[in-house]
């Protein structure tokens, strides 16, 4: 018989591996000259912004779902400024490849991602560079240049716009991990969109006022507000539905379940777009390119195990100096510091490294919110 908690765990599963893949092929739908066309990647991306900074500021200072974070100045100038920064344009550039290449083919780039956070963490020196990461990542590499080899309808302009994109999205998950963390500031789904989606908006006015705003014809501009309204809510619906799925079962999970989701992502788009034919060699790229993904994946949680095991051990240590300190037995000087309580929050270190297509979830800024 399944238990309760374990129907939960799948459904909540099955809502992010859903909405996940039904977000990206729903951008690909809205902005394709095929379908709905409305090629104006920063401008739809704009919309999602502004969806989903009103909705935090609903939440946070209407309904006061949740509290805001003690923010000061040099907070926001030195860490959400340049984080929106990057986050717009990995928004920016990844909008814009789906103008160019295919959902699957956008799908086989993004196993690039542990590369390019991993170049990122060992440049901005949050990370050792290893040999067993590195050959992973010479794996992945050459997975995703077999893929791209095999890729009929190759675009060097879209190829370019995906790989910036993902970069840019690195960068700002190593900046995430290195500046909020050293600040002390934690940051949940809402708060994270209260303070970043508007600063994201304003760095995407640039670009739009340069590149789409003068040659946008109102008459020419399909603009349906049920189509827009729904994709936005889906994006931001995205946002919670991985922060569900990481607290309830872990960050290694959501990345299987990425894994199988891309899958299902490659074979729903080859039919629902029939110009994303795909060919033998994307496929075994693809399968490349994956394995060195999970083996990635699997040296990443041993480390975080491995350091919640020496963390578990010093705090045990601790405990142990505080009972002999203070007269305290072992099972009241573990209530405070070890168990459940003790570790809370430990599983998201290994979230940084998580990709999510459209709004800044989860990665590096899962923990509780601290009250103002």
């Amino acid at each position: 018989m399944i238990s309760k908690h374990l129907l939960l765990t799948y459904l909540y599963l099955l809502v992010y591996i859903t909405l996940s893949s039904g977000v990206i092929l729903y951008n690909k739908w809205v902005l394709s000259p095929k379908y709905f066309n409305f090629p104006l990647p920063i401008t739809l991306t704009m919309i999602h912004m502004g969806f989903s900074a009103f909705v935090a500021f609903v939440l946070i200072r209407v309904l006061k779902v949740v509290s805001p974070v003690k923010m000061t100045f040099e907070i926001y100038a030195t860490c959400v400024i340049p984080i929106s920064a990057f986050f717009a344009a990995s928004l920016w550039f990844g909008n814009t490849a789906y103008l160019f290449i295919s959902v699957a083919f956008i799908q086989m780039l993004k196993a690039l991602m542990p590369v390019a956070t991993f170049l990122m963490a060992v440049l901005c020196g949050t990370d050792k560079l290893r040999c067993d990461l590195f050959l992973n990542m010479l794996l992945v590499s050459f997975g995703v240049v077999i893929s791209s080899y095999g890729e009929i309808h190759f675009n060097v302009v879209g190829t370019v716009y995906q790989v910036t994109g993902i970069f840019a999205e690195a960068l700002r998950l190593v900046l995430t991990q290195v500046l909020l963390q050293k600040k002390g500031l934690t940051l949940n789904p809402i708060t994270s969109l209260y303070y970043i989606a508007p600063c994201s908006f304003v760095f995407l006015f640039v670009p739009w006022y340069l590149l789409e705003m003068p040659g946008i014809e109102v008459s020419q501009i399909r603009f349906n507000f049920w189509i827009f309204f729904s994709n936005a809510l889906c994006a931001l619906a995205l946002n919670f539905s991985i922060f569900l799925v990481i607290g309830r079962t872990g960050a290694v999970t959501i990345r299987v379940a990425g894994v199988l989701k891309d899958w299902i992502l490659i074979a729903l788009s080859t039919v629902i777009f029939p110009e994303s034919a795909i060919t033998k060699l994307n496929i075994i790229g693809y399968a490349v390119a994956l394995c060195g993904v999970v083996m990635y994946n699997y040296l990443k949680a041993n480390d975080v195990r491995s350091s919640q095991t020496s963390g578990d051990s010093e705090r045990a240590a601790k405990d142990l100096r505080s009972s002999n300190l203070y007269g305290l037995d072992d099972n009241s000087s573990n209530s405070g510091m070890g168990g459940k309580n003790g570790r809370s929050g430990s599983h998201l270190e290994v979230v940084i490294d998580e990709e999510v297509p459209l709004i800044p979830a989860s990665k590096g800024l899962l923990s509780r919110s601290k009250p103002s």
